[in-house]
């Protein structure tokens, strides 16, 4: 796991995806074991991000199992490692990391 998050994190990097940040979510009751969250400089880039990571794991022998690319937020799903690509407006709006590492540390109210 550890391999697929360092290729993950070093493709983001270096097409200067920002505020890459990875939260470890194993044993926690989330659809996946690892989050990576990074911002794009905008939409564009969104999607060229993306486009780069599928060019780059697909022939590593990554799976992915669904994208979801609105411009502003681009999802791919892989199974156990989801990846989320935000513009800064959508990060500070959404605050993922935030509701993430708060269910990690138990902190999030129960639904009824």
């Amino acid at each position: 796991m550890k391999e697929r998050i360092d290729r993950i994190v070093a493709i983001l990097d270096e097409k200067k995806a920002e505020n890459i940040e990875v939260i470890d979510l194993e044993g926690q009751d989330y659809i996946a074991q690892t989050v990576v969250i990074a911002t794009s400089l905008n939409e564009k880039h969104g999607g060229s991000l993306l486009n780069e990571l599928k060019n780059r794991l697909k022939p590593a022998g990554e799976k992915f199992l669904g994208v979801d690319d609105n411009g502003e937020w681009v999802v791919a799903d892989l199974g156990d490692i989801i990846i989320h690509i935000m513009t800064q407006t959508y990060r500070e709006k959404y605050t993922l990391e935030v509701f993430l590492n708060e269910l990690k540390s138990g902190r999030l109210p129960e639904l009824d």
